[in-house]
């Protein structure tokens, strides 16, 4: 029997969740439904009247409907296993459903990582070189480049998940986390993880630090293009167009930063303070960026006010 203990498979894994806070569940549990729900609907109505509103058919809005369709299956990917994890104190998920969740959520985030980078250079085209945009981003580019951002999202995941899925797990396999977190998960394993840290540091440069580098750069240009405008109010029309997808960059990589960028506590005492911190921090993230995406882009793009407003009349 002892023998069979050590060597049987994982049939599935324990989410801690906030189990060690249970006053904090019930509040926690109606404020992420209402955010999901905005997700929701803030997201669909964006793909909506990008697909509806013919004045919205542009490589810009194109890969605004990519980015609403993601942060809606980002979120439902795990938002429905925190709500759950909120009613019940100690949540059981299966090797496979625990995997799959996890596979999403690693391709939506990678994919996003890339779909932001392809969005800055369509704003770096449409600023730098109006002339040629038309050409530049035609259908034969803008749809293969948010195609390959969808690919490349999804084989990080696949390897990614793969390898993780391929150690051995020991002990009580309680993830001290909401979902299926890769990290989280990677502490249960009773085997060597150095070749997934070394894969997930290069996904990191990869996915993190290239499309942030290249943002960075075709914002160098943008700005520098701006500043050369003659009149303000040229200047105040070219940046109103790449604004709203500035300030999406601001907030999906600052809370990344805020997220892995902060000390950790080395006071005992304060391990738990910190662990729900943690907690809080990943459990917002998931959710807020996406639910500010939609209200971004409706205040500070008066195209999608405007196609909002003729939805609504009609």
């Amino acid at each position: 029997m002892d023998r069979f203990n050590q060597t049987s498979p994982v049939v599935g894994f324990i989410l801690l969740g906030l189990s060690a806070h249970p006053r904090l569940e019930k509040t926690f549990f109606v404020l992420i439904l209402l955010m999901y729900l905005v997700i929701l609907l803030g997201n669909g109505v964006l793909i909506l009247v990008t697909i509806h509103d013919s004045r919205l058919h542009t490589p810009m809005y194109f890969f605004l409907g990519n980015l609403s369709f993601l942060d809606i299956c980002y979120t439902t990917s795990s938002v429905p296993l925190i709500l759950d994890s909120f009613l019940t104190p100690r949540k059981t998920i299966s090797f496979s459903a625990c995997f799959g969740q996890m596979f999403l959520s690693f391709a939506m985030g990678a994919t996003e990582c890339v779909l932001l980078g392809m969005m800055a250079f369509d704003r770096y085209v449409a600023i730098c070189n109006p002339l040629r945009y038309s050409m530049v981003m035609n259908k034969a580019i803008y749809i293969p480049m948010a195609a390959g951002s969808w690919a490349a999202g999804i084989t990080n995941s696949v390897v990614q998940t793969s390898q993780a899925m391929r150690l051995p797990f020991c002990g009580d396999k309680v993830i001290n986390h909401f979902t299926c977190e890769i990290l989280a998960v990677l502490k249960l394993a009773c085997a060597d993880i150095s070749m997934n840290v070394i894969s997930m540091v290069v996904a990191n440069v990869i996915f993190l630090g290239v499309p942030v580098l290249f943002i960075f750069v075709s914002y160098v240009f943008i700005i520098a293009t701006i500043l050369r405008i003659p009149s303000a109010e040229g200047k105040k029309k070219a940046f109103s167009t790449c604004s709203a997808h500035l300030t999406v960059v601001v907030v999906f990589y600052g809370t990344i930063l805020f997220m892995y960028g902060k000390p950790k506590s080395r006071d005992p005492l304060g391990e738990d303070k910190q662990d729900l911190s943690d907690k809080l921090t990943s459990l917002f993230y998931g959710v807020v960026t996406p639910m500010l995406n939609p209200i971004i882009y409706s205040l500070r793009n008066k195209d999608v006010k405007a196609a909002v407003k003729n939805l609504v009349h009609q």
